[in-house]
């Protein structure tokens, strides 16, 4: 029997901490604990099990094994990979499904409170698309856009047209290799034909519709929706705000909305700050609504609004475990079932909003575009008419400040200014060695593990190799609640030539770039860093890994896979889904062989499952440095580089003037 962990074994997070030995306290079992007490099996763990029929579940346990219907475990790891990453491709996109169905609502006057926030993004993104803008309203431009976003779901020929914004080498080998996709919904359905029993059984022929389906999300449904979102809500620039659970008010009525619909999300920070609301709040002896957000929705309002994240996936537990929170408004994805007999605890109220998610005990309030502030309005009442029934409170005094919304369009900016905005310098910075290479880290907290160490250690270890390191998702706020967000702070822990860039740009050593959907924003940061000139001709050459610690959604998944067919090397942290045993069947490697060394001679980029911490900084370096070498860039040397222009002046004023000529021109004194 594995041992029991402790608090601490539990979390890195002190919040998170205080919340757990409250639980215990309490009696109240939450997902780490659950955690402790299900033992996975070995066998579905690893993509040893097929349940795609009535004939089974097979469990393949030794070699020569196969299912009832003779399959064998290469096609079974296959099509349950697949299958996952469908899955994943179906919510991603899905939600981007919505946002263009929101666009259009706007562009026509039926969505409530909505508004074409960022005009100039509209005509820049239409433009891409030959779409007419010329004498014509910013609305009608939208609602063009908006027909042809959706468009990209149901057609069954052609191309995604958003796939041609990937590098123009990048497309002809995803046209070579026959994966461009031609629907996103198309793709995605497949799948599921291909998997169906009796369909596809040659292992490559499945992966590479795997593939297929991935593009279709990531240069297709999630491009889609960040650039509507933007569209909508504005494109993020840099914003101060906080994360972790101390952002949580005793004398406010507390509402954290958690989830991935910035629909929803951004309709309730606009109704949260009406006087008509606040008035109600203080009519209920509160001083007011303060509201938070969990897990991307966190994301969404935080870098637009500066709105506070109380935390990532594996707090939305430990929220409620304060008993200061009146309501949790969730929509879709990451929201666990647990919530509802948690809050039976206490008196927060689980409220639902999608038509797509119900929950068995929560309060359903229906979200609908046409009535947004009203619906929003609707449900803040429902939170402040339950402030009266707090009892106990306990929220821990741990927050961190943070400096989100790193957009690519203000990268541009951060680099060059209004009027030569460029991704020079970040090349050259890459080219000469001041930055060896940049990490994008995302995805989920899995409570297998230690809750934000992988994503933090793995940061931080790079950040000293002078690494820059880009974030989203729930990876982005266990960051931001260690202060690695900040332009001042960890620059102690960071390289000298990365912290020479970022005193000179003045940026933190990890930038945040939004919710999981946002990944795609990292793969428009990569376009433009070839399109740029240096680093290759192809997104494959530059020297990035993607990584994703903590992982356990079928969008993250769909994310490394997508990331993969854009050239990327991706590392997964904890268990291969497609693992198998080697120590008892002697071809159970076959598929993750072929996702890592077969993907990579089709697309440049691999996927691999590394679960030991130093292994996967080991590999993430050992690319980088691969990458260089092929670039012929110099060899990167540590602390090579010394300060920032800038730092080196303010030293140099405070020095005798002799010993400043010296310093300055190696020349001493007369």
């Amino acid at each position: 029997m594995a041992k029991k962990r402790t608090i601490s074994e539990f979390s890195t997070d002190p919040a998170a901490q205080q919340m757990l030995i409250r639980a215990e306290e309490l009696g109240i079992g939450t997902a780490f604990t659950r955690a402790d007490a299900m033992s996975p099996c070995n066998i579905g763990d690893t993509g040893m099990c097929c349940k795609n029929c009535g004939m089974g579940p097979c469990r393949l346990t030794k070699n020569g094994d196969v299912g009832i219907c003779g399959a064998t475990l290469d096609t079974i790891q296959a099509r349950n990979l697949t299958r996952a990453i469908a899955a994943g491709a179906a919510a991603h996109s899905d939600h981007g499904r919505g946002m263009a169905m929101t666009l259009k609502a706007t562009a026509n006057g039926e969505a409530e409170g909505y508004a074409i926030r960022d005009v100039a993004k509209l005509g820049t993104i239409a433009a891409l698309y030959e779409i007419p803008i010329e004498g014509r309203s910013p609305e009608e431009i939208a609602n063009d856009l908006a027909d042809l976003y959706l468009s990209q779901f149901g057609q069954q020929e052609g191309r995604v047209v958003l796939t041609k914004r990937a590098p123009t080498k990048r497309q002809k080998r995803w046209e070579e290799a026959g994966v461009i996709p031609r629907g996103i919904d198309r793709e995605i359905v497949e799948c599921l034909h291909r998997t169906h029993i009796g369909d596809d059984q040659d292992p490559v022929h499945i992966l590479q519709h795997a593939v297929r389906t991935a593009i279709g999300d990531g240069w297709g449904g999630s491009l889609l929706a960040t650039d509507i979102s933007d569209i909508l809500f504005g494109t993020p620039a840099p914003i101060l705000g906080q994360a972790n659970l101390g952002v949580l008010k005793d004398d406010y009525v507390n509402v954290v909305v958690h989830g991935h619909e910035p629909t929803l999300s951004e309709m309730i920070v606009a109704a949260s700050q009406m006087p008509e609301i606040i008035e109600y709040a203080q009519a209920a002896g509160a001083k007011g609504v303060n509201l938070s957000g969990i897990c991307c929705t966190a994301n969404e309002i935080l870098m637009r609004q500066g709105i506070p994240a109380a935390g990532n996936f594996l707090q939305q537990e430990l929220a409620i475990l304060t008993g200061a929170v009146e309501a949790m408004v969730v929509d879709v994805q990451c929201i666990m079932q647990a919530l509802v007999v948690l809050a039976k605890n206490f008196h927060t109220r689980i409220i639902t909003t999608s038509p797509k998610v119900k929950i068995t005990g929560a309060t359903h309030i229906e979200f609908d575009e046409h009535h947004a502030l009203t619906i929003a309005k609707e449900i803040l009442k429902n939170a402040i008419d339950n402030y009266k029934n707090r009892g106990a409170i306990q929220i821990p005094d741990i927050r961190e400040d943070l400096i989100p919304g790193f957009s690519h369009e203000y990268i541009n900016y951060m680099l060059g200014g209004s009027y030569r905005a460029s991704f020079r310098p970040l090349n050259d910075a890459i080219m000469t060695g001041r930055i060896r290479g940049v990490a994008a880290i995302v995805g989920c907290n899995n409570p297998r593990g230690q809750h934000d160490y992988l994503h933090t250690h793995v940061a931080r270890e790079l950040l000293k190799q002078d690494v820059l390191i880009v974030e989203t998702g729930c990876g982005a706020i266990a960051a931001g609640k260690l202060g690695l967000m900040l332009g001042e702070a960890g620059l102690s822990e960071v390289g000298s030539g990365l912290r020479e860039v970022c005193e000179t740009v003045g940026i933190p050593p990890i930038l945040h770039m939004g919710s999981c959907v946002d990944n795609s924003r990292i793969l428009t940061v990569l376009t433009q860093m070839v399109e740029e000139g240096g680093l290759g001709d192809d997104i494959d050459q530059v020297p990035a890994v993607g990584l994703a610690p903590e992982w356990m959604s079928e969008k993250a998944l769909s994310i490394g896979t997508y990331c993969v067919a854009s050239g990327a090397y991706v590392i997964f942290g904890g268990t291969s889904p497609v693992g198998g045993m080697p120590d008892r069947v002697a071809d159970s490697d076959i598929v993750a062989r072929y996702i890592s060394q077969g993907w990579e001679e089709l697309y440049g980029g691999k996927l691999e499952f590394i679960p030991d911490p130093q292994k996967m900084i080991e590999a993430t370096l050992a690319h980088i440095d691969k990458k260089r070498a092929a670039l012929g860039l110099p060899e990167w040397e540590p602390n090579k580089f010394g300060r920032s222009g800038d730092a080196r002046m303010t030293e140099l004023e405070k020095l005798p003037l002799a010993q400043k000529r010296e310093a300055i021109y190696g020349v001493a004194a007369d």
